[in-house]
């Protein structure tokens, strides 16, 4: 099967529609990792813009529960409360009722498991260094473990013969990369909505499971024009700006 990997779209519905362009004919089925919204301004728009994906698995992020008041918001920083009221406030009933929807956790072909931010803890859960990583290895069985949440595209690798070692590593964009079956492996494909690797391309990865390829891919799409609409809507200048830069 072949795979569109997306996550982090927070809202933000031109980077989405270049992802969806950029990728268009590459792939059989969607997986989204979480976070289709928070911090952007088309909430509604890249729910229904999701759920209208064929062969769509989709697992909840921690603003997408943050959206709901499935969790609270105390430790989030003052930028992403802000717009997480404004998101709360501006979600229709049935944008609601998808996000309630949401697992925080799937297993596809028994190849692969997909969770926002970690296997261990589905929706809080940070990997950002190779010690998390390996500690995230023992808690899920397939060969193939998808996660989102940094917004920084990288892939971390576990051999069973060295049980005490994980390596981190990014390949080069657009370039496939063969996922070795004598590892294991935990793939990031980044931010689509806002990116935090020094790049404000949106992030994404495309995922071959009978080939055991992967390809990390980046897409510009129009900033600006994703800006104007934070600043109609009132969002915070910060979640505005960051947006050119990537961070």
């Amino acid at each position: 099967m072949r795979y569109l990997i997306i996550s982090d779209i927070h809202s933000n519905l031109e980077a989405l529609e270049a992802v969806l362009k950029d990728a268009e004919g590459r792939y059989e089925a969607v997986l989204c990792l979480g976070d289709i919204v928070g911090y952007g301004p088309s909430p509604n728009e890249c729910i229904e813009r999701v759920r209208g994906l064929s062969s769509l698995s989709c697992v909840a992020g921690n603003h997408d529960w943050a959206a709901i008041s499935k969790i609270g918001i105390e430790d989030f920083n003052p930028d992403a409360r802000a717009a997480t009221i404004w998101t709360q406030k501006t979600l229709t009933t049935a944008s609601s009722a998808y996000l309630h929807s949401l697992p925080e956790k799937i297993v596809l072909e028994e190849k692969i498991t997909i969770a926002h931010g970690s296997p261990r803890y589905p929706i809080w859960e940070y990997i950002l260094s190779t010690l998390t990583a390996l500690e995230n290895f023992r808690h899920f069985e397939t060969p193939w473990c998808l996660v989102g949440h940094s917004h920084v595209p990288v892939i971390f690798a576990f051999r069973e013969s060295k049980p005490n070692f994980c390596d981190a590593f990014i390949p080069p964009e657009n370039e496939p990369f063969f996922l070795d079956p004598d590892f294991r492996f935990i793939i990031n494909p980044g931010s689509v909505g806002q990116p935090r690797d020094g790049d404000p391309r949106a992030s994404y990865a495309l995922l071959d499971s009978e080939k055991g390829v992967v390809e990390l891919r980046r897409v510009a799409y129009p900033v600006e024009k994703t800006q104007a609409m934070m600043e109609k809507v009132g969002l915070p200048p910060r979640l505005i700006a960051r947006l050119s830069f990537g961070w």
